[in-house]
């Protein structure tokens, strides 16, 4: 079943009585636990009817034990086992055949990070109950996620404003919903959420001084790269945060820059690459800066850098390096 199938079945009231929610995206698969167990107990009822177990401190004998309980003055209860994945092999062999014949009173819910769909034991949950993957939102996805997320909140975002939003935080879906809620309760009254808006908000916050060290990189601009740089390490970001921000970026423009190559128009580029454009021209006037093969060098770079800063190197110095070698071309 797929994140969307499992959500629209929950709101259709369909209560689940073995349920496998797992996957890189852990903001999503708490947040459908939380959707999940919403439905599932009575909230004035939960201290009598919800057992939560750990899969790395748990035995399968305690679990099965829980979910064979009847409920108390309500018609369901609700276990949970979070970081199933960590559950040994006789847990999972206790476990067995409760999952093959659950009780119908109670919703086994489990949670982690990964399974492994060759064990007898996922394989049995897969025909008995519901096993749904949250996996990690590529970067070209992200931009729907903000505005549904906006939407959900009650106020609309403009899509120039999400894929800026987008720009700056990056794929971590709780901050992002973090933010979005901050934007909600800063435009207050007004009927959307502008790039305005967004700007105003993220002026003040290490994710926008990392996105302007990017842009200012792209416009080989080595003035106000070294003071965003600075401006970064000031606030305690770590060197790692920041490559990766700039490897996004730049990813970005080589792939720009290999369509100004075959002569494909800017209208053409925005279409194939889904830059909206509002901020194409910046992005375009950034990749005619570089050519492919300083490209290829700076993201050799990039890998130095990465690989250094967890090794002993120091992070300002690696940085202040890899800024004055992309802003001048001299390595």
């Amino acid at each position: 079943m797929t994140p969307q199938e499992f959500e629209i079945s929950l709101k259709k009231g369909t209560v689940p009585t073995i349920c496998f929610l797992y996957g890189e995206e852990q903001f999503l698969v708490e947040r459908a636990v939380n959707m999940l167990l919403d439905r599932a107990v009575d909230p004035t009822l939960k201290d009598f009817n919800f057992n939560l177990f750990y899969g790395n401190e748990s035995k399968g004998v305690d679990i099965v034990d829980a979910a064979q309980t009847l409920p108390m003055f309500a018609e369901r209860r609700a276990v949970l086992v979070k970081r199933a994945e960590q559950l040994k092999a006789e847990a999972l062999e206790m476990m067995l055949p409760y999952i093959l014949n659950p009780s119908p009173g109670t919703c086994l819910l489990l949670t982690g990070t990964k399974i492994d769909q060759r064990k007898k034991f996922f394989l049995e949950f897969k025909k008995h109950g519901v096993l749904v993957e949250y996996k990690r939102f590529y970067d070209n996805k992200l931009s729907g996620f903000i505005q549904s997320e906006s939407v959900a909140q009650g106020k609309p975002i403009e899509t120039a404003a999400a894929e800026l939003l987008s720009a700056l935080i990056g794929n971590n879906l709780q901050e992002l919903s973090s933010q979005i809620q901050k934007l909600v309760v800063y435009v207050g009254t007004k009927s959307r959420i502008t790039v305005d808006d967004v700007r105003t908000m993220a002026s003040s916050s290490k994710a926008f001084t990392a996105f302007e060290l990017a842009k200012f990189l792209g416009l080989r601009d080595v003035q106000n790269s070294i003071r965003s740089l600075d401006a970064l390490f000031l606030n305690g970001e770590e060197a790692p945060m920041m490559i990766g921000a700039l490897t996004r970026h730049f990813r970005q423009l080589w792939r720009v820059r290999e369509l100004l190559d075959k002569k494909m128009q800017p209208a053409d580029i925005s279409r194939e690459l889904s830059i909206n454009s509002f901020f194409l021209g910046e992005i375009v006037a950034q990749a005619r800066n570089f050519p492919r093969r300083e490209l290829k060098r700076i993201f050799d770079e990039f890998y130095r850098c990465d690989v250094a800063s967890k090794t002993g190197g120091q992070p300002y110095t690696l940085l202040h390096g890899l800024t004055m070698g992309i802003c001048t071309g001299s390595w």
